[in-house]
């Protein structure tokens, strides 16, 4: 595993702080695809391993106070199991703990966790099948 080390990133990824992303190595691969957010300013983010995550993906820890924009909710861990892939377009929201061998479909809002060994979809995801 690793914790804030220098690898590369394409020009049009963003990672808020490096300290607070936890990878294996074998998912690297994703921190090269366009667009994608890794918003973790101040609670993780961890990738297992064997990971694929698509073009223009989102992943926040922490989001706006509906209440006051001004303000932020506190910030949540968001973890990614080992064999998933999240397709192009997902938004992954805080909290989300989502289980190994689970696949995201294309253009998803992730607002809550799944055990994994399943396939999401929509906006709210929910589960389309079972693997």
């Amino acid at each position: 595993w690793r914790r804030g080390v220098f690898f590369p990133v394409d020009k049009n990824t963003r990672i808020s702080n490096g300290k607070n992303l936890i990878f294996d190595v074998s998912s690297m691969n994703v921190f090269q695809q366009p667009g994608c957010f890794y918003q973790n300013y101040e609670a993780p983010i961890t990738i297992g391993k064997d990971v694929h995550i698509a073009a223009n993906v989102g992943i926040i820890t922490q989001n706006h106070d509906p209440k006051n924009p001004n303000n932020h909710l506190p910030a949540k861990e968001v973890t990614i199991g080992d064999n998933c892939w999240i397709g192009m377009n997902a938004v992954i929201l805080p909290g989300v703990h989502l289980g190994d061998h689970t696949t995201v479909g294309a253009g998803s809002v992730v607002t809550h966790s799944f055990e994994g060994n399943c396939v999401i979809a929509g906006n709210p995801a929910k589960i389309i099948k079972r693997l």
